[in-house]
C-alpha cells in the first residue's frame, strides 16, 4: 500500500480554519430559535465575504459550499428540505457575489455585497419553497417580510465584514 502525501501550505491551513469557523457559526446559529421560521442572521456569511475579499471567489465558493454540506451532515439534515433550502440559498448567493465582485469597489463595498448576497439567498430559498414545498401563490406574501430581514441582516453582516477587513488590513500595515 502506497501512502500519498498531499502538500499543504499555510494558506491552505488558514482557509481550513476559516471554513471550520463558518461551520461553527452555522451550527451556533442553528441552536437559537428564530422568531420567524426561516429567518436567521446568516452570521456564517461574514466568513464567506471575508474569504471573498482576501482569497477570491473560488475559495469563497468552496468555503460556502463546504459549510452547507458539513453543517447539514452534522445537524442530521443532509438531503432534507432544510438542506435543499440552504444549498439553493448559498448557490444563488454565490452567483450574486460572483457578479457583484466586478462592480466598482469605490461604490460597492462589503456592505453592498452582503446585501446582494442576502437578497439572493432569500430569493433562492423562496424559489424552492414556491416550486417544491408550497406550490401556491400565497408564498409571495412572504417576500416583503423576508426581504426586510435580508436587508437588515445583510447590512449588519456587511458592517461586521467591513470592520474585520479594515481592522485586519490596518494591523498588517
Amino acid at each position: 500500500m502506497e501512502i500519498i502525501l498531499i502538500k499543504t501550505t499555510a494558506e491552505d491551513h488558514h482557509i481550513a480554519k476559516l471554513t471550520a469557523l463558518a461551520i461553527g457559526l452555522h451550527l451556533l446559529e442553528a441552536v437559537f430559535p428564530s422568531p420567524l421560521p426561516g429567518v436567521k442572521p446568516g452570521i456564517a456569511n461574514i466568513v464567506t465575504l471575508y474569504v471573498l475579499y482576501e482569497y477570491g471567489f473560488a475559495t469563497a465558493a468552496w468555503v460556502s459550499l463546504l459549510r452547507v454540506f458539513a453543517s447539514s451532515l452534522l445537524l442530521g439534515q443532509f438531503l432534507s428540505p432544510t438542506f435543499v433550502l440552504s444549498l439553493s440559498g448559498a448557490l444563488l448567493s454565490l452567483v450574486a457575489l460572483f457578479l457583484a465582485q466586478h462592480l466598482p469597489k469605490k461604490t460597492f463595498s462589503a456592505i453592498s455585497l452582503s446585501i446582494f448576497a442576502a437578497f439572493a439567498h432569500i430569493a433562492g430559498q423562496l424559489i424552492i419553497v414556491r416550486l417544491w414545498l408550497i406550490p401556491h401563490t400565497g408564498v409571495m406574501y412572504l417576500i416583503p417580510i423576508f426581504a426586510l430581514a435580508a436587508l437588515f441582516f445583510g447590512v449588519i453582516n456587511g458592517l461586521i465584514t467591513a470592520n474585520l477587513l479594515t481592522n485586519l488590513n490596518s494591523r498588517l500595515k
